[in-house]
Formats: C-alpha cells, sequence, structure tokens
C-alpha cells in the first residue's frame, strides 16, 4: 500500500511497526502488511510544528498512547480499537516530547496558563488515568466462543 498522498508524506519518527505520517495519519503493521489507519484530529495544527517527537508511546498490555498537545488518545494495538480519550485542560497544552515512563506509568507535561503545579502532570497506564480509586474498564480483546459475554 503506498503511502497516503499528499505533498509531506514522509513518516514522523515512531517504533518500527508504526507510522505517523505528518498528514496525522497512524499506520500499524505486522511487519508485512497494514493491520489498521488512523486519522488523528486536528493534526494539521500541531504536528507540522511538533514534528512527532514523543507522540506514539506504547503502554503495557498492548496498549498505544498517542500523545498529542489537545488529547491523549489510547488504542489496542491488536486491531486499533480506541480505547481512551483524555482531553488536555482548558487553556493547558500536552507536551509528547516531554513525557516520562517511569514502571508502568507515562508521566505526561500538561503546561497550563494558570492553576497548580500539580495540575500540570498526568500520569496514565494501560488502563487510562492514574487516580485515587479508579474503577477502570478492560482492555482485552472481545472473546469468543461459547464462553463469550455477549
Amino acid at each position: 500500500m503506498p503511502p497516503p498522498s499528499t505533498a509531506s508524506s514522509r513518516p514522523a519518527p515512531s517504533p518500527s511497526d508504526r507510522a505517523l505520517w505528518e498528514d496525522g495519519l497512524l499506520t500499524d503493521t505486522d511487519g508485512r502488511s497494514v493491520r489498521w489507519h488512523r486519522a488523528l484530529p486536528d493534526a494539521a495544527e500541531w504536528l507540522p510544528v511538533q514534528g512527532g517527537t514523543g507522540v506514539l508511546r506504547p503502554l503495557d498490555r498492548g496498549i498505544l498512547a498517542v500523545v498529542a498537545p489537545p488529547r491523549v488518545t489510547a488504542y489496542r494495538i491488536a486491531d486499533g480499537d480506541l480505547r481512551r480519550i483524555l482531553p488536555a485542560r482548558p487553556s493547558c497544552a500536552f507536551r509528547p516530547e516531554g513525557a516520562v515512563r517511569r514502571g508502568a506509568a507515562l508521566l505526561i507535561a500538561q503546561p497550563c496558563a494558570q492553576g497548580a503545579w500539580t495540575g500540570r502532570l498526568v500520569a496514565l497506564d494501560d488502563l487510562g488515568r492514574i487516580t485515587p480509586d479508579r474503577t477502570p474498564l478492560d482492555n482485552d480483546l472481545p472473546r469468543h466462543g461459547p464462553n463469550a459475554r455477549t
């Protein structure tokens, strides 16, 4: 499959089996063929300036976080299923290039025009934002067969 037909269709730097194209298309492959594509919303507004550094962040249990200034989205790598959306707070923006992995947690800077410094750092993992007493949904693929819930 040829790359997207845009004037700037070079992939931005990313992990080996994923490509983030400059027009905001995310492609996942198995090394031989394309498994899925996802278009990142509003990519034309931030991707050319940001350049893709730190945008794709693999998390545990087969989840890929896509850290963009306006939001963090999480996809299940196996099938591209959208699992989470975490919008930046009003007057704030995530900084993908400043994200740091600490154990299972991904710590992302979220500078804001106002507010306490504690609101400028977001921690998340494969189950979503890390907060006290959270009850996250599961990320596993749907089960098939006689014991699957419907």
